[in-house]
């Protein structure tokens, strides 16, 4: 008998034991009302009496799903990110919001929608790493009464029309095609300036120009497998057929 008291005792007492994490606090009510804040370890707690609801206080992750909404320029996209909070203080926690789980998430899907409303595409996807630190910012201080630190949000993906994604590819196309041609024109400018000035100094220089065509010569001869062509004045060609023809009259 004795040894059955003792069984149902133990029983009784570890009934009233709960179990709170390194990584947990615990909430505790009693009667209905907040009475005091669990550390981790094992603590004592009334059933019937008093209840305990334990709190996650580790960084969590949350993947805010994909959001449609229309930019200033009006244009529909697609956002989705990742959010990514603790609790700070357990009790304003679950005191104060009903469920902070779903609470946080629905602020984040809303503050999205908003920030992309205030933004050009081009500015969505040039900046998105400012969008996202005003998104965490905004979020980050509506959640302050929640007792809700919100470390970081990020931006996973911006979703746009494939209609406009091929608007948007001719339009970088056109614009390296336009940088290329400009390369080019600065090229034969610069091209043409030199010649100029070459040819500049060489009708400054007596035989400036006959040595640089001796040394054309002398390169185009370097390699045996080159055929040359030389092309001279038809002036030149009439004054030694007229010769040619004056020899021969005379003989």
């Amino acid at each position: 008998m004795e040894i059955t008291l003792i069984v149902v005792g133990v029983i009784l007492v570890l009934s009233f034991i709960r179990q709170v994490n390194q990584y947990e606090r615990g909430i505790v009510l009693t009667m209905g009302r907040y009475t005091s804040t669990k550390q981790p370890g094992w603590r004592l707690i009334i059933p019937v009496f008093q209840s305990m609801q334990k709190v996650d206080i580790r960084i969590k992750a949350v993947d805010v799903p994909e959001q449609e909404a229309i930019t200033k320029d009006n244009i529909p996209v697609g956002i989705n990110a990742v959010i990514y909070y603790r609790v700070m203080d357990p009790q304003r926690a679950i005191l104060d919001v009903e469920n902070f789980y779903y609470a946080v998430s629905q602020l984040a899907q809303i503050t999205m929608r908003n920030i992309v409303g205030e933004v050009t595409l081009e500015e969505l996807l040039r900046d998105r790493n400012s969008i996202s630190e005003k998104i965490q910012q905004i979020v980050d201080e509506a959640t302050d009464p929640w007792g809700i630190k919100v470390n970081d949000v990020d931006l996973k993906d911006i979703i746009i029309p494939q209609d406009l994604k091929r608007t948007i590819s001719k339009v970088a196309e056109a614009e390296r095609e336009r940088k290329a041609a400009i390369i080019r024109a600065e090229g034969e400018v610069v091209a043409a300036k030199s010649i100029t000035e070459a040819a500049e100094m060489m009708a400054k220089t007596p035989g400036a120009l006959h040595m640089r065509t001796l040394q054309s010569i002398n390169d185009i001869s370097s390699d045996q497998s080159n055929t040359t062509i030389w092309m001279m004045p038809i002036e030149i060609l009439r004054a030694v057929e007229e010769t040619t023809s004056f020899l021969k009259n005379k003989k």
